[in-house]
């Protein structure tokens, strides 16, 4: 029977997905407001998503629904191995029942704005997203609190040092933490003991 609707149908509301709003997922083809996970209702994309035949999740929600079980298995970030995922509508004790879908469509922009675990600035202690990261002794950072914690000087992979958790311009690292003497640290002349 011909396709008279126009595209493919949404493998979660059933209506036909046009071009412009279409992901594809697994041979299957979703509006991009209903690439959603199935327990936790959190907005997938292409590194999120782990499916389960026709069922999307993010990874959290597919660790605890089809994951290993049992004390030693961490089962995701953040998870306990107590946790039953019964906050997510997951009934993990009896078969796998499918959440039931809300009657209304949620916003996923908010939702996920709400739901997603970003990295967090050491400097400033605020939400570290891809577009504003740098990766400096071993922690993200944003591009504007990337500077050297005494002369306040913008870093870059070149002049960058670390030093318990605090990012140093080399000049204010060899100053107060480098070797001490002359010739070392910017000592010009040496003091005349009477």
């Amino acid at each position: 029977m011909p396709n008279w609707g126009g595209g493919a149908k949404c493998g979660a509301c059933g209506k036909t997905v046009y071009h412009a709003e279409e992901i594809q997922c697994n041979g299957r083809s979703f509006h991009k407001t209903c690439f959603l996970c199935m327990a936790c209702r959190k907005a997938l994309d292409s590194t999120t998503v782990a499916a389960h035949e026709s069922e999307i999740y993010c990874k959290t929600c597919y660790g605890r629904k089809y994951g290993p079980k049992g004390i030693g298995f961490g089962q995701g970030a953040g998870c306990l191995s107590t946790d039953t995922g019964d906050h997510l509508g997951l009934n993990l004790q009896q078969g796998s029942p499918k959440p039931a879908r809300p009657s209304t469509p949620t916003n996923p922009s908010k939702f996920a704005k709400m739901m997603v675990d970003v990295d967090k600035c050491p400097r400033c202690g605020k939400s570290v997203y891809a577009a504003e990261k740098i990766m400096g002794g071993g922690k993200p950072w944003h591009k504007t609190c990337f500077r050297c914690a005494i002369c306040g000087k913008s870093l870059e992979s070149t002049n960058v040092t670390d030093k318990d958790g605090e990012l140093y311009c080399k000049v204010c690292y060899a100053k107060n933490f480098g070797p001490k003497g002359i010739g070392f640290g910017g000592l010009t002349q040496v003091e005349k003991k009477e």
